[in-house]
């Protein structure tokens, strides 16, 4: 495993600390800037052994185009084999005078991820958040190997791709405020903002490098329900406050400062059983922040108990809009069988933002008996609730954002064409900071890689320089991906792909 950190790849990093931020019509985005891995191996699909026949000629490193292997000095350097795209290139093997290389998939590919969430889905989004750039060979980055959901449609392309593709000609800005009611004219560049993770969940530093990249790219990061740090304060703009059961740090101050307050009614990956933080993971810091006692479990009611019809509603958001004349309201539920009238209901509330989150989203945190028994998925709810709002005459006056288990571009422009406005992201985040999907974030110190940890010996695993780069990386992968899906379907906009289903095919339905 990646145990080792890399300090000769990590002072290499050039990171600038002012984002670019977008508020005229065009669009400029952050540079994308090379930020290899953290750890010493990091880990990729294929594994290259050199052999002591190795004369040192340098073949390999001149005909292999991904920079796999370099000549230092008299000798060659150790292969950085995760670059490697696998035997649909091989020049390197095949072309080595002294037949000192061998290839073969590595053996840790068997031992990381899940159905879900791939090896190679694992490893591509790594290489995107490196390089900014989908994975080149015969690495899977658009699907994984649920048998279900995202992972059974297709889309249904008119033209064939482009190889050369002007970006700047397409457009992935979206609006989030369809009320027209006079508050903030929210929009962000891309159809994708951060999900709700809370101080005490991840790490300060990962909350801190989240807001940056999500400022960079014009978009928002929530807080979750865990409070909102002063390190986020620079970051107002580009901040969503969570308002959630257990109304942990709820001021009026973090209120007042943000453009989006979102009120969480339930969480798609454990509706019914609210939030549970261990008592290992509530440092002082994280105690304080929340109003509670160190090393204290913390639980969070499932419901509002002071919502139980429409009309309460109405209240909470009413109080919102009464403290923050300008903010947006957007109101987080979970996907049961009647979501539609809960999406009907929030938005004669009234509601900006109606967040559906389907199950398979959360972190390892969630039990597995919740994530795959109880809410929707999220591609049967979006579907249900577009068509519904369309039928109630309402479709274009509240913004539907889908959460749930979208870890690629594809699944988000998947979720776009069901009939969502745009999506909301979690764990892809995560995964781009190197997170192999162990599942412990819940447990003990949390997060051996510094990411779902508040450990401070933990934490100081991660830099924010690079975690931001990272991050804002991999959404310039996405975007290109986007673009290259708009270009095949014959559109130049992505709010054309919004409930458009017949551009998918369901792989079950076709010959």
């Amino acid at each position: 495993m990646q145990t080792n950190e890399n300090p000769e790849r990590e002072s290499s990093i050039e990171y600038s600390s002012t984002p670019v931020l977008q508020h005229s019509s065009t669009p400029v985005f952050p540079q994308v800037r090379r930020t290899p891995s953290r750890f010493r191996n990091a880990i990729g699909k294929y594994r290259l052994r050199r052999s002591s026949a190795c004369v040192a000629c340098g073949t390999c490193a001149e005909v292999c185009p991904y920079g796999v292997h370099k000549k230092r000095n008299s000798k060659m350097a150790k292969p950085e084999d995760y670059l490697c795209i696998g035997f649909s290139c091989n020049k390197c093997v095949t072309e080595c005078p002294e037949n000192a290389l061998s290839m073969e998939e590595n053996p840790l590919t068997g031992v990381i991820g899940d159905r879900r969430w791939t090896p190679d889905l694992l490893i591509s989004t790594w290489y995107m958040a490196e390089t900014g750039e989908a994975p080149p060979g015969d690495i899977e980055y658009k699907t994984g190997d649920s048998g279900g959901g995202f992972d059974r449609l297709r889309f249904h392309y008119t033209k064939e791709p482009s190889n050369e593709l002007d970006e700047a000609g397409f457009s992935t800005r979206i609006p989030l405020n369809r009320l027209n009611d006079g508050r903030a004219d929210v929009q962000i560049d891309i159809p994708v903002y951060g999900g709700g993770m809370s101080y005490g969940s991840i790490s300060l530093k990962v909350m801190v490098a989240r807001a940056r990249a999500w400022k960079a790219w014009n978009s928002f990061t929530c807080t979750g329900e865990g409070g909102y740090p002063e390190e986020l304060y620079p970051y107002d703009d580009h901040v969503i406050t969570q308002v959630a059961t257990g109304l942990f740090g709820v001021r009026e101050d973090t209120i007042q400062r943000v453009k989006i307050v979102e009120f969480k009614y339930a969480q798609g990956a454990k509706p019914g059983l609210g939030g549970h933080l261990l008592g290992d993971k509530v440092t002082p810091n994280v105690a304080k922040m929340r109003e509670a006692v160190p090393g204290s479990s913390l639980f969070s009611p499932f419901p509002f108990h002071s919502v139980y019809s429409v009309e309460d509603h109405k209240k909470h958001i009413d109080w919102i809009k009464e403290m923050n004349p300008e903010a947006l309201v957007s109101v987080k539920v979970s996907t049961p069988t009647d979501v539609d009238m809960v999406a009907v209901g929030s938005y004669y509330a009234g509601a900006h933002i109606i967040h559906l989150d389907g199950s398979y989203g959360g972190t390892g945190a969630a039990p597995e008996i919740a994530k795959k028994n109880i809410a929707m998925p999220i591609e049967y709810a979006i579907v249900k609730v577009h068509s519904f709002l369309k039928e109630e005459g309402i479709r274009d006056k509240i913004t539907v954002i889908a959460s749930g288990g979208i870890r690629t571009a594809h699944d988000v422009a998947k979720a776009m064409a069901l009939g969502a406005d745009g999506v909301v992201i979690g764990t892809s985040e995560m995964v781009a900071l190197e997170c192999i999907r162990c599942k412990n974030c819940e447990s003990g110190r949390g997060c051996a890689r510094g990411i779902a940890t508040t450990d401070p010996e933990l934490t100081e695993l991660i830099d924010v320089d690079w975690a931001t780069q990272r991050l804002v990386n991999l959404f310039a992968a996405w975007r290109k991906q986007l673009v290259g899906i708009l270009q095949r379907l014959g559109m130049r906009d992505i709010r054309e792909l919004v409930g458009r289903t017949d551009c998918l095919r369901h792989l079950d339905y076709v010959g």
